[in-house]
């Protein structure tokens, strides 16, 4: 009976540990503050497929982000949602950059709104870093950039 309550404990802990833990943090150099990146316990599906998700939070913002990995081949598109907005960042190996959602994320009810799309900064995101970039270093930079993306009124 000992060994079934502490399997139970350690598997309840080990769960528990794998939802909504801080696994980056960092400034925006912005009026946003500092910036927390988490796991995320509400996965995005798309394609039947589920999703590795992260939640953006930031210090002096309501605004949280969600970003989920879709690998593919050569490739990991990290697909960021926001209320304001919807775009995607990709890592090919060669740059990683922003693009406008297209294809199967469309498909999946996911779309970029162009109204409310900072053109400047879009195209001046097109590529952020060279070569290889890491998940969790992707997931910095998306949360150092992509709030400048959304048009301000």
């Amino acid at each position: 009976m000992k060994r079934i309550l502490i399997s139970a404990i350690m598997l309840v802990s080990f769960a528990s540990l794998s939802f909504g833990r801080i696994v980056a943090e960092g400034e925006t150099l912005s009026p946003l503050g500092k910036f927390t990146v988490e796991t995320c316990d509400q996965p995005i599906i798309i394609a039947g497929e589920t999703l590795p998700t992260y939640m953006v939070r930031y210090e002096n913002s309501p605004l949280t982000v969600k970003i989920a990995v879709d690998k593919e081949k050569k490739c990991k598109n990290y697909i960021v949602v926001s209320d304001q907005l919807s775009v995607m960042y990709t890592c090919n190996g060669n740059y990683f950059g922003v693009n406008l959602l297209s294809g199967k994320y469309s498909d999946a009810g996911y779309s970029t709104e162009t109204c409310a799309l900072d053109r400047w900064d879009y195209f001046h995101q097109k590529v952020l870093s060279r070569g290889v970039t890491a998940e969790i270093d992707a997931a910095k930079l998306i949360a150092v950039y992509f709030p400048n993306l959304i048009l301000s009124e």
